[in-house]
């Protein structure tokens, strides 16, 4: 009997020591599984095995000695399938990124890391990536080849605007010489909205190597935009001043004119002195005078706009020149033409008052005709030698006309 007790405290025992065993062996399996990380969406997702009481997730650079690294925190959101995700919205990933989540789980802390690396030939992928926006509805992007980048490379451009939409690569590839896509053009953005964001991704391939991606934080739309020129510039002229006018230039998204920002370049043509340039801030409307003074015949003047949020200054509008007002142009041609039509009239008045002073005082002769004249001329007196006439028969015989005056 004392046998049998003994043998079943024994396996009390036993049961209890692989009982404890198991569940040490439980706590030191994390609770963490399915970890994953969605580069594009810069989402990481995992599921939890036991219940946690805290939890947290950290992005911070896979090689913190080329750039500071300044970890980010989060607290994780849960969806319907109990999945819990982190995403990291305004961090990028092709400089590789140490991504940790930590929990405690029955009072024991736990962490699970994972090392995401951007795999290629260093120096391969694109580099210099800008992109702008322009007449309201088109958009251009641009990059550079790496400068280790193989001759065959080809790269790709995917864009979405959302972090819930899908991925869209370009449709009109722009080409250097030598054939190498540097660039894409976008000719329709759609209706603009204010909270437009765009998110960006140029990665490459190539038969000699594997190019690494690059990506970037969300690109804010409003300050993308490169401004047409300022229209409409007109110049006034009010005996002391020069009053310059222009409108503001139309853009995609609706803002405030005070966030536009204008250069106002004036200048003397063909002076080697330059003449610093005015920067404003837009108004309602836009207003520049000058003193009478500080203006010259050859004054010229030329004005272009950016947003106070970039650095993208529009093309300069067409250069005017100051020394003769632009709206007094017509007044003073119309001027010019009535007073050339004055003295015009003024001269003939002076010729017709010339030509009839001119006929009273000197009036014509009138002409007498040679068969009159001839009946008032005194009768002519023929000398003959020695006082006595010629012989007769000396003389040709003369014809003589009988005239008889018919009663």
């Amino acid at each position: 009997m004392a046998t049998i007790l003994d043998l079943v405290s024994f396996l009390v025992l036993l049961n209890s020591a692989f009982r404890g065993q198991a569940q040490l062996a439980q706590e030191n399996i994390s609770p963490i599984t399915n970890m994953q990380l969605d580069p594009r969406k810069r989402m990481l997702t995992w599921n939890y095995i036991r219940n946690v009481s805290q939890q947290e997730c950290t992005y911070s650079l896979l090689n913190s000695s080329i750039i500071p690294n300044f970890p980010t925190r989060q607290f994780p959101e849960v969806r319907e399938d109990n999945t819990y995700f982190c995403i990291f919205r305004n961090r990028v990933l092709h400089r590789g990124a140490q991504l940790t989540v930590s929990v405690t789980c029955d009072g024991v802390e736990s962490q699970e890391v994972l090392l995401f690396e951007n795999r290629g030939r260093e120096g391969s992928g694109a580099v210099n990536f800008s992109c702008f926006i322009y007449n309201v509805r088109l958009m251009n992007c641009s990059w550079a080849p790496g400068p280790r980048a193989p001759a065959d490379v080809r790269y790709q451009l995917f864009w979405w605007t959302s972090l819930h939409k899908d991925e869209v690569e370009c449709v009109h590839y722009i080409m250097d010489p030598t054939g190498t896509r540097v660039g894409c053009h976008f000719d329709q953005l759609g209706e603009p909205q204010r909270t437009d964001n765009y998110f960006f991704l140029v990665n490459g391939t190539s038969n000699e190597t594997a190019i690494p991606f690059l990506d970037f934080v969300p690109f804010e739309a409003r300050k993308m935009e490169k401004y047409d020129p300022p229209t409409n510039i007109t110049i006034s002229y009010n005996r002391s001043h020069h009053i310059i006018q222009w409108e503001n230039p139309e853009i995609r998204y609706e803002l405030s004119s005070h966030v536009l920002y204008y250069e106002l370049d004036i200048q003397r043509a063909g002076s080697a002195s330059k003449t610093n340039p005015v920067f404003q801030r837009g108004q309602d409307p836009n207003v520049y005078v000058m003193p009478r003074s500080a203006v010259r015949p050859d004054t010229t003047f030329r004005v272009r706009v950016r947003s106070l949020h970039n650095e993208l200054w529009s093309q300069w509008s067409p250069t005017l020149r100051l020394g003769l007002p632009q709206q007094d142009f017509r007044r003073v041609l119309v001027g010019v033409v009535v007073a050339a039509t004055a003295v015009l009239a003024l001269v003939l008045m002076c010729l017709c008052k010339w030509f009839s002073v001119r006929s009273k005082l000197f009036p014509r002769i009138p002409q007498v005709k040679k068969e009159i004249t001839a009946t008032f001329m005194p009768p002519l007196e023929v000398a003959w030698e020695g006082s006595r006439p010629p012989p007769l028969g000396s003389q040709e015989p003369e014809d003589v006309l009988m005239v008889e005056e018919m009663s």
